[in-house]
């Protein structure tokens, strides 16, 4: 990252994959049955896993709640929505196996979870919000940045915005000839950390098979990059690689087979900074590799729209069964208004980063999640996302008296 900022020239690329793609058919599937026991049990604890081939649908997990929801409905119902719906398509919602093997949630990974080590050990009170420890260890990274209206680094968020748009011109019949299935791949020029224009854009799209490579080219080209990339952005150099191996026919689960979890450096941050390892899709909101994550983009993002810095990250870790995390760390390379170390003091008096807090703070036991799980987590002001928020700027803003 410091390279990028002290560079005079500099090439960053991220990619996107579409809801149709097989890993996020997969991350949706998982999201959409942890709403739907969020919608009756908030309480209810959820680590759904689901992989998908030809013809078949496999979730599976440990789920503890007290309700009961109808898994291979939701199955079906979400990968209708996608729009494989036809056999024409490759995977067919009517037609497509779903096997089901769930059990209970580790009665010993519960224990560090219903009552975290501090209150155990007496050094909180037993309230909600301070009994409840972090579901497993980990460490998470938040990032936010000036680069978009977004603050989220630009290669991501046009890749993001051309696969969203490839589902839109699909679905509202401007380019019916497409199937859910896409990828997207950008490239940006930095100089000296400041994105200066579009070098190089990657489309895939799968289609019908009788419509031909010119046309595919030409109409994405018109209705979805030119849509998306700023026209600024974009000069007599920038590349297109539009189906580039001239036919994507065969996509979807007849394609590849796919998993949730597999795309995860598409639903935080393109790569632009490191990532924790652990996925979000079809964890409920004790398992800190998701909360931890949302809430660290939170504070990242607040710091940022309160001009303390043009670029935040920010490290977490937590460890099973202890709520306060194990250890926190703030790099705004060289950007920062004030020191990392001023920084680090004023996140801890503003942010609540245990478990039990944030799940409070940022509303977490709520329906909210399968909208997340396609077109990334973060940068998404068009969702209920409330780690969005830029309602404590103004806060870090007076208290770093500027």
């Amino acid at each position: 990252m410091n390279n990028l900022i002290q560079s005079p020239r500099f090439l960053f690329t991220s990619e996107s994959v579409s809801e149709g793609h097989p890993d996020k058919v997969c991350d949706l599937v998982s999201d959409a049955i942890l709403d739907a026991i969020m919608a009756k049990d908030p309480y209810g604890r959820v680590a759904c896993e689901t992989a998908v081939t030809t013809g078949l649908v496999l979730t599976t997990g440990e789920i503890t709640t007290s309700c009961n929801i109808d898994i291979p409905k939701i199955v079906r119902q979400t990968i209708n929505e996608i729009g494989y719906n036809s056999p024409d398509s490759g995977f067919d919602a009517t037609t497509c196996g779903v096997i089901t093997s769930i059990k209970e949630q580790s009665a010993d990974i519960a224990l560090g979870v219903d009552e975290a080590a501090e209150a155990k050990q007496g050094a909180m009170s037993d309230s909600e919000i301070e009994a409840v420890g972090a579901g497993d260890q980990g460490m998470m990274f938040g990032y936010a940045c000036t680069e978009t209206p977004e603050l989220m680094p630009m290669p991501l968020q046009l890749a993001q915005a051309l696969v969203k748009r490839l589902a839109e011109v699909r679905k509202n019949g401007t380019l019916p000839y497409l199937r859910p299935d896409g990828k997207s791949q950008v490239t940006v020029e930095y100089r000296y950390g400041k994105p200066v224009r579009v070098h190089t854009v990657v489309v895939a799209a799968q289609h019908e098979a009788s419509v031909s490579q010119q046309q595919i080219e030409r109409d994405i080209r018109e209705h979805v990059v030119r849509v998306v990339v700023p026209s600024n952005m974009l000069d007599n150099d920038t590349r297109y690689f539009i189906n580039s191996t001239g036919r994507f026919v065969i996509g979807g689960p007849m394609g590849d087979a796919g998993l949730t979890g597999r795309k995860i450096i598409v639903d935080t941050y393109g790569g632009m900074v490191p990532h924790g390892g652990g996925a979000f899709s079809g964890k409920d909101p004790t398992k800190v590799d998701r909360s931890g994550s949302y809430a660290v983009r939170w504070v990242a993002k607040n710091i940022v729209a309160a001009g303390l810095a043009e670029r935040c990250q920010l490290q977490i870790a937590y460890t099973i069964g202890v709520a306060q995390p194990v250890a926190l760390n703030i790099e705004t390379f060289g950007t920062g208004r004030v020191s990392d170390a001023t920084l680090q003091e004023l996140v801890a008096a503003n942010f609540d980063l245990r478990p039990g807090a944030i799940i409070r703070d940022l509303r977490l036991r709520r329906p909210i999640y399968k909208p997340t799980a396609a077109y990334g987590h973060f940068g998404r002001v068009d969702l209920d996302a409330p780690w969005e928020l830029t309602d404590r700027a103004a806060k870090l803003r007076a208290d770093a008296g500027l």
